[in-house]
């Protein structure tokens, strides 16, 4: 097979009709990939997409056409796909204030252009989830916060707000999905592609650690940082370091991760995964 693209954490080779999306271990934070993987990352990944896909299956279709059907070298962390042309723009929803968003909030009193209301905390429920979306950047550069607007000038009107309003709504089943599992899903992003026959479908990952902030519900209190189960411990690890993701030599600097930190991080990918899908990994 051919290597048509190296994603930060996903790479895509040509089979055929198909490609063939395959989760590596590698983690990123700040757009900058690390040198340390987390073992079994690539497998939770996939699997939790596909259950995922299953569940949103009404409200969207997606790229997939079989998990099994895959190079056996990838067995597990594989799927095969139908080749979409990918939208220049990753869809972002938030339900909860954290992150970037609260950085523009504290900043501007708004976030990508929507105003909030005022004295909300690190943490604090939105009065409803909002659409925030982002450019979508190559390895290496960083995404950046769009208007919906400016969505609609790179995509035309028409398929920006049916990407607006299936995010908003693939959120809100998540969202319900998660709480009744006692996971609270702050905020997530998903990508979207057009097939061959012109339909919008969902691609990449859905509703994963890796692209999603899950919070734990039980004890989910604005004002301070939440306990999660997602790569928020690794940003935070990094950050803690002392090291800044910044200039050329980003990857070339970042620090390796702990055998302790990798461990915890695993645990909380794996813990996501079973109590979302009530199964055992």
């Amino acid at each position: 097979m051919e290597l048509v693209h190296q994603g930060k954490v996903r790479d895509v080779y040509a089979d055929g009709e198909d490609l063939i999306l395959v989760a590596s271990d590698r983690v990123s934070v700040y757009d900058v990939l690390l040198p340390t993987p987390i073992p079994g990352k690539g497998a939770l990944l996939t699997a939790l997409s596909l259950w995922w896909f299953d569940q949103l299956a009404d409200l969207v279709p997606n790229h997939v056409v079989s998990a099994e059907d895959v190079p056996a070298a990838f067995a597990g962390r594989a799927v095969r796909v139908k080749r979409l042309d990918m939208v220049k723009v990753e869809a972002v929803v938030r339900g909860y204030l954290t992150g970037s968003g609260l950085a523009d909030y504290r900043a501007t009193g708004a976030v990508c252009g929507i105003a909030l209301p005022a004295g909300l905390e690190d943490g604090s429920r939105l009065p409803e989830p909002i659409y925030t979306p982002t450019s979508k950047a190559d390895v290496g550069d960083h995404d950046l916060p769009m208007t919906f607007e400016e969505t609609a000038d790179r995509l035309g009107a028409d398929l920006a707000a049916r990407i607006r309003d299936i995010t908003l709504a693939v959120y809100r089943r998540g969202s319900e999905i998660a709480l009744a599992k006692g996971i609270i899903i702050a905020d997530t992003k998903l990508e979207f592609g057009i097939d061959a026959e012109g339909a919008l479908r969902l691609a990449d990952e859905v509703l994963t650690s890796d692209s999603s902030r899950f919070w734990e519900a039980a004890t989910w209190k604005p004002g301070g940082t939440q306990a999660s189960f997602d790569k928020q411990y690794v940003r935070d690890w990094a950050k803690s370091t002392g090291w800044k993701p910044t200039g050329d030599n980003a990857a070339a600097e970042a620090p390796e991760i702990p055998e302790p930190v990798v461990d915890a991080t695993r645990a909380r990918y794996i813990e996501a995964y079973e109590r979302l899908t009530g199964r055992r990994w």
